[in-house]
């Protein structure tokens, strides 16, 4: 893969190679027909872990230590070309090994005998209709020269015995990739494929049913009324879901962290005040965002784009005005960078503006392109990260169509968050027609009451956004000590300490930091096995001598005679077999190391070597790769090396540009257990003047002093504080000795301080307490961490215990280390001191419920008055 995939991405990979594995077996071994889907919501990279697991499908992967399927196609099916073409493309971009002639649009003139096996093809709802050219033939016009092409008589085959052709031969294995994540509102479309569809997984007649599904949706239901439309709910095995989970999306980084909603203060037309602003905001983010282009190096600068929604039907002329307003706000801009994604596919005028159509697949990349016009349609299997504005002449009762274009237009620019800069994690969307009331109910909307929009947890719909920047009242002392203060990331599933040090090797090369790093980390590996071999010769041999054999048994059975006889046999390994052996040492030491080590065996011997050496070069590495003591000392000194080289370049890898910094934060995280690091500093924070109170209605967000992130005049909004929050927060700040805190943005990023737990199923997971107090006890400014947390939630005891083992491990950084909540005798709030070693061992050794610790011995009242 050209991407490095994003931790729940690898996860979502390895689950759909192991359902891909069971579905043909299953297939294979008792004939049977299989289901399943892959889900995650709008921004997560679907698209790109279905490449993933596509590649591996056809040349196997050492990473996921995935087999490959010689005999593998893949149908793509979906309901638009377009939409087609978009995924072709993204599947080439993300996938190393997947080229064009392997990525196959089926369009006429199109007729063989059979699908070839490592290749995707692509179908949509109108290429299978009753109608189509691939199902009657193929049909010239008059003007075509007809010598090369086929006419509907004599066409060989047609589409559907080309693929009940290939599903028949039993050297193949069809996929079928259903694309459900994307849905139009065409309800002839949908009644055609509801037909298309059931017979392409059932089969009919002689058409025999594909034998393995995977269908790719936003939510689980999409697929389920899918295959029950297709009424095959019935007729096949259904493999567990794979789903990936919002909030894994939103701390990725992937989609934008907060939405920024401006609408009207008064009754009144003020539709073109509004896309005035609109205009303005989108001339700011475009200065915002080539500085940050320039100052980082990017290659690529990003052009922001303001998309104009309109209603179902738009007045020409008020359209014409609004552009004439954009364009004199922006100092002038030619017809040319507006281009319009209605369903009307040629130019139309709006006002004296003569507007061109575009592909809404191709906007992205079409960076001349500054203003958008579109409808509602663009709402669904449209994507571009660089829209940023949106102005909206949707009438308010439209607030579906506009949270789900939203949901089309939170994927970052960058496909990462920009470090501390909550300004450029964010999109403006404008609403010059909604009311106060209508408004709130956007923001229930965007904080997850719709599946489609990702990231119901962590993401911030602000109505009055102001940006905040580091308080110049705060002193400085509390900024150097934040600047020692660790945080904890969630180490990677399966990460090897090999791949850790070759990533962190190839990156420092890479920056100059280290030449040759790659070569030096390979060589004191070798000398590690070298020093093996010499140690444990015997043992080695033996392990020689096992992928030379290859043993097997014969059954013999004698008429007349009860029972059968077994017969132990044993062959030397021919080239294929050992070449499956060296796989096992690629997993076990990682490609890199264990083929520049045959190179390194066959290099050290003294004579001129033939294929025998290198043979048995290779069949040497395999037998290494075997024996568990030695991968356990691989690790070791695997693992000593990067830790020694993350120490020796921490500083100059500070001083890179965001994106190398984040690529240095995933190798560094690439470990089996969580790896502490430091705080950044923020430099941009958004936050909301405004609060939706109980009615929907909209009210001013009281504010306090003293945050490390304030407006010009020292002051931060708390309106978005519930009940133990506020108390919390107002009872730290009458301490007199309090010099300043920070609300701790509840997702992962560089300045949000992050605490490791393992969830009830074991897997490692992130939680962020939700305030640092800074104190100044005898002259020296002091951290504590006091986090007010529900103990009713589900999660709660494993959060417990996490931030237990933080304090245990890490709690000489901070003053304090608190737990809030009440205990079951009443609403007052009780506290537990986590530095306490004895509360601790009680925590990490105990399970049950949360609230008997704020009942018990260790519990305490928690101040809310004065302090001195």
């Amino acid at each position: 893969m050209k991407y490095t995939l994003k931790d729940y991405q690898a996860e979502a990979v390895d689950r759909v190679l192991l359902n891909l594995e069971q579905a043909r077996s299953i297939f294979r071994r008792d004939g049977g027909e299989v289901a399943f889907s892959l889900t995650a919501a709008t921004g997560a990279g679907k698209t790109v872990m279905a490449a993933a697991a596509i590649e591996a499908l056809f040349y196997g992967s050492d990473t996921f230590e995935f087999d490959a399927d010689p005999g593998a196609v893949v149908i793509w099916f979906s309901d638009s070309p377009a939409l087609n073409e978009q995924s072709r493309d993204r599947l080439m971009q993300a996938s190393e090994k997947l080229v064009s002639g392997d990525l196959v649009t089926i369009r006429p003139p199109f007729s063989i005998p059979e699908l070839e096996s490592g290749k995707v093809y692509f179908l949509n709802t109108q290429r299978l209709s009753k109608n189509s050219l691939l199902t009657r033939g193929y049909v010239p016009t008059a003007d075509e020269i007809l010598d090369h092409v086929a006419t509907p008589d004599d066409l060989a085959w047609n589409i559907w015995e080309t693929i009940g052709n290939t599903i028949a031969d039993e050297e193949k294995t069809v996929y079928l990739v259903l694309d459900e994540a994307h849905r139009g509102f065409d309800t002839k479309t949908s009644s055609d494929r509801k037909t298309i569809v059931q017979r392409l997984i059932n089969g009919e007649g002689s058409q025999p049913p594909i034998p393995i599904v995977l269908g790719i949706s936003a939510t689980i239901d999409r697929f389920a009324t899918a295959m029950k439309e297709a009424q095959a709910a019935d007729n096949r095995r259904t493999l567990d879901q794979v789903a990936v989970h919002p909030w894994q999306v939103q701390e990725s980084g992937l989609v934008k962290d907060t939405v920024m909603l401006d609408i009207p203060d008064e009754a009144g037309n003020f539709d073109s005040v509004l896309v005035r602003r609109a205009a303005r905001k989108l001339r700011e983010t475009t200065e915002r965002w080539h500085a940050y282009s320039k100052a980082q190096g990017l290659a690529d600068v990003v052009e922001p784009l303001l998309v104009l929604q309109v209603p179902n039907t738009p007045e020409g002329d008020d359209i014409g005005v609004a552009l004439d307003t954009i364009a004199e706000e922006l100092g002038g801009i030619p017809a040319s960078a507006v281009r319009h994604v209605l369903g009307e596919h040629k130019a139309q005028s709006f006002g004296r503006w003569d507007i061109e159509h575009i592909e809404p697949q191709r906007v992205q990349e079409t960076s001349r392109v500054r203003v958008l016009i579109a409808k509602d349609g663009i709402s669904t299997g449209w994507d571009c990260p660089r829209a940023e504005v949106l102005v909206s002449f949707r009438p308010a009762k439209d607030h579906t169509h506009i949270t789900q274009l939203l949901g089309r237009m939170v994927r970052s620019p960058l496909a990462r968050r920009v470090p501390g800069d909550e300004r450029l994690n964010a999109v403006d969307c404008i609403l010059p027609f909604f009311d106060r009331t209508t408004a709130g109910k956007i923001v229930k909307y965007m904080t997850g009451q719709i599946a489609e929009v990702p990231g119901s947890a962590g993401r911030k719909v602000l109505l009055d956004p102001r940006e905040l920047v580091p308080n110049p009242r705060v002193p400085d002392a509390v900024w150097k000590v934040w600047d020692t203060l660790p945080t904890l990331s969630v180490p990677v599933k399966g990460a090897k300490p090999v791949k850790r040090l070759v990533s962190l090797a190839q990156a420092l090369s890479s920056d100059g930091m280290r030449r040759g790093a790659l070569r030096e980390a390979s060589g004191r590996l070798h000398a590690v096995l070298d020093s093996f071999v010499a140690e444990y010769g015997a043992e080695v041999e033996k392990a020689r001598q096992e992928v030379w054999d290859v043993h097997g048994q014969t059954l013999v059975g004698t008429t007349g005679r009860t029972g059968v006889s077994y017969w132990q046999f044993t062959e030397r390994a021919d080239a294929r077999a050992i070449r499956v052996a060296f796989e096992d040492a690629k997993r076990a030491f990682g490609a890199d190391v264990a083929q520049s080590y045959v190179d390194h065996l066959v290099g050290s011997l003294d004579d001129e070597w033939d294929d025998q050496a290198l043979t048995d070069a290779y069949v040497t590495t395999s037998a290494l790769g075997y024996i568990p003591e030695l991968r356990k000392r691989i690790d070791a000194v695997s693992e000593d090396l990067a830790k020694e080289w993350f120490a020796e370049y921490g500083d100059a890898i500070s001083k890179l540009s965001d994106e190398r910094q984040d690529l240095y934060m995933e190798i560094w995280t690439l470990a089996t257990v969580p790896q502490p690091g430091k705080l950044r500093r923020p430099r941009v924070r958004l936050e909301d003047w405004k609060v939706v109170d109980a009615n929907e209605q909209i009210a001013m967000a009281p504010l306090v002093s003293r945050h490390l992130m304030s407006d010009g005049e020292g002051w931060f909004p708390v309106g978005s504080l519930g009940g133990w929050e506020d108390t919390v927060v107002r009872s730290e700040l009458e301490r007199k000795n309090c010099v300043g805190w920070y609300r701790n943005p509840a997702r992962a990023a560089v300045d949000a301080l992050g605490v490791t737990y393992r969830d009830v199923l074991g897997n490692w997971r992130s939680m962020h307490p939700d305030f640092l107090f800074f104190h100044e006890i005898d002259g020296e400014v002091v951290a504590s961490i006091v986090d007010p947390h529900g103990h009713h939630l589900d999660d709660a005891f494993v959060k417990l215990k996490g931030l237990a083992e933080f304090a245990r491990d890490h709690g000489d950084a901070f003053h304090r280390i608190e737990a809030v909540a009440n205990g079951s005798h009443g609403p007052a709030l009780r506290s537990l001191d986590l530095k306490n070693p004895a509360l601790q061992r009680a925590i990490l050794d105990g399970a049950g419920a949360v609230v008997d610790y704020y009942d018990g011995e260790f519990s305490i009242a928690y101040d809310t008055g004065a302090h001195a």
